[in-house]
Parts: C-alpha cells; sequence; structure tokens
C-alpha cells in the first residue's frame, strides 16, 4: 500500500528499477501483479501467488508540484521447511561406515536434525544434512528420522530404513528330558539378518524332516526338532547350526531321559556340581575323622 494525497499528480511502482504500474497502466507482464487501488488516499498494488524471487525492494514513486516523493517497503518471502533430498532405504554390513543425507529448503533456512528411532525411544543423533556413522553396529539399525524446521510452518520430517546384516547369534538353545514313548522336543533360537537357515545333527550325522520320527520346524528365529515317541537311540547330543551369508554358528543341545547326568548346557554349572561334590565328600572324611 502507499498513501497518497489531492496534491500529487502522477505515480508509480516499482521493484528495483522495473516499473510495475504507472498510474492505472501496467507495465509489468506477470499477470499475478494487479492495481489494487488508486484513488486520492491511496495506491496499491497486489501480487497473487507470491514466490523467493518476488522478494526485494518495492518503490512506491509519487509526482506533486512540488517534488517527487518515493516511499519504499521492503518485501520478505518466508517459505516453510521442505526436505527436497533424502537417502534411500539402504541395508549394510555390520561394521561398515554410513553416510545418511538430509537436504532441505527454507526461508529462513531450516534447522536440520537427524534421530534414531529405536526401541528405547528416540536417540538423538546429529544436527547436520549429513548424518556418519563409521563401524555401525547391530543396535544402531532401524529408522533415522530427518526434520527440517525454521519456524514458518510446521517441520518438514522424512524417514530412512537403516538394515545392518550381522551373522548368527545362538541366544537360547537348553538340553531338555524325555521320557521313552513320550514327545520330546529340541529348541534351537538365532538371532541374524539376514535370517538364518537351520540344519541339526547328531554326531556328524544330518537330520533330515520326516525320517525317524522326528520332525523339523523352522520359522524366524526359532527351530525345533520334535520327535514323536522318544526311544533309547534318540538319547544324546544334538547339534544346532545356524547360517546365512555372513558366517554361521552352532550350539550342542542333548536330549536325555529321565534320571540320566546332563551339564544343563554349561561347562560352569559343570565345574560348580563337581566342586559342591569334592566339598561334601571332603566334609564326611572329617568329621568321620
Amino acid at each position: 500500500r502507499c498513501t497518497v494525497d489531492d496534491r500529487v499528480t502522477r505515480v508509480a511502482w516499482l521493484n528495483r528499477s522495473t516499473i510495475l504500474y504507472a498510474g492505472n497502466d501496467k507495465w509489468s507482464i506477470d499477470n499475478r501483479v494487479v492495481i489494487l487501488s488508486n484513488t486520492k488516499t491511496q495506491y496499491s498494488i497486489k501480487i497473487h501467488n507470491v514466490d523467493v524471487y518476488d522478494e526485494g525492494p518495492y518503490t512506491c514513486s509519487v509526482q506533486t508540484d512540488n517534488h517527487p516523493k518515493t516511499s519504499r517497503v521492503h518485501l520478505i518471502v518466508q517459505v516453510p521447511p521442505q526436505i527436497v533430498n533424502i537417502s534411500s532405504d539402504i541395508t549394510v554390513n555390520e561394521g561398515s561406515s554410513v553416510t545418511l543425507m538430509c537436504l532441505a529448503f527454507g526461508r529462513p533456512e531450516p534447522t536440520v536434525t537427524w534421530r534414531h528411532l529405536s526401541g528405547k525411544g528416540q536417540g538423538f543423533v546429529s544436527e547436520d544434512e549429513y548424518l556418519e556413522i563409521t563401524g555401525i553396529t547391530r543396535e544402531q539399525s532401524g529408522e533415522y528420522e530427518c526434520s527440517a524446521v525454521n519456524d514458518v510452518a510446521v517441520p518438514d520430517v522424512r524417514k530412512v530404513k537403516v538394515t545392518v546384516n550381522y551373522p548368527p547369534y545362538i541366544s537360547n538353545a537348553k538340553n531338555t528330558g524325555a521320557s521313552v514313548g513320550q514327545k520330546g522336543i529340541l529348541q534351537c533360537e538365532a538371532s541374524a539378518v539376514p535370517v538364518a537357515e537351520f540344519q541339526w545333527f547328531k554326531e556328524d550325522t544330518r537330520l533330515a524332516n520326516g525320517l525317524e520320527g522326528v520332525r523339523i520346524e523352522s520359522k524366524g528365529r526359532l527351530s525345533t526338532l520334535t520327535f514323536f515317541n522318544v526311544s533309547e537311540k534318540d538319547y544324546g547330543n544334538y547339534t544346532c547350526v545356524a547360517t546365512n551369508k555372513l558366517g554361521n554358528t552352532n550350539a550342542s543341545i542333548i536330549l536325555y531321559g529321565p534320571g540320566a547326568v546332563h551339564d544343563g548346557g554349561n561347562a560352569a554349572s559343570r565345574v560348580a556340581a563337581s566342586l559342591c561334590l569334592w566339598a561334601t565328600l571332603l566334609a564326611r572324611l572329617l568329621l568321620d575323622f
């Protein structure tokens, strides 16, 4: 808007050195710019659909009987934050280095923040367009959220999924007891990305599903070896092998009968039991003495 009085004989609006309007005559070829008011008290223009290129000085120039006068206004264009380029979802091997990119535009220039959306909540990572992770671990897998903020409008938020491959790790494999003629189940649980494939062995012989009354079922992290009708020959040591493209691991699991002595799957427990037995015998000998 430009306020004028009845002494004004000529009026014009300029953008820098470009004439937009002279009186009611339009000089600009931009159809977004229109005359809004040209009266004895006001001379105003309107700009539709403002963009960043419209930012800058605008001058209202008036001519009176005595001398020309100008009134200047600076148009500041604010732009909501917008993420214009961000890394795609990525899969890497554990120990690799990873760089995630998040480029954002806005006026004022937005602040870019990375957060790791882990199962433990939102973990702050960095305040930068580029997030660098050196020697990434399996705990650092998951979704990473990029947020662009400049207080003009609500933040623009995007997410990137990072998948970390790692070799199998058997987290649960326990010895199991079962009576002759009953059902016996051995379980083997392994964490791995990609998901591990399982194999079962008795000594050096690989077991096949459906042979000799056993069934092998593997789903996700868990594999089970089921004996539908346990016999004496089924008792003994079995090996579960978990494999993916990064490596393999194995665990020994014992199927034992009632009253059988077994190691509990823990060498330390065997040592502790032996020490306890020796301590008991020694105590008895000292009492007898």
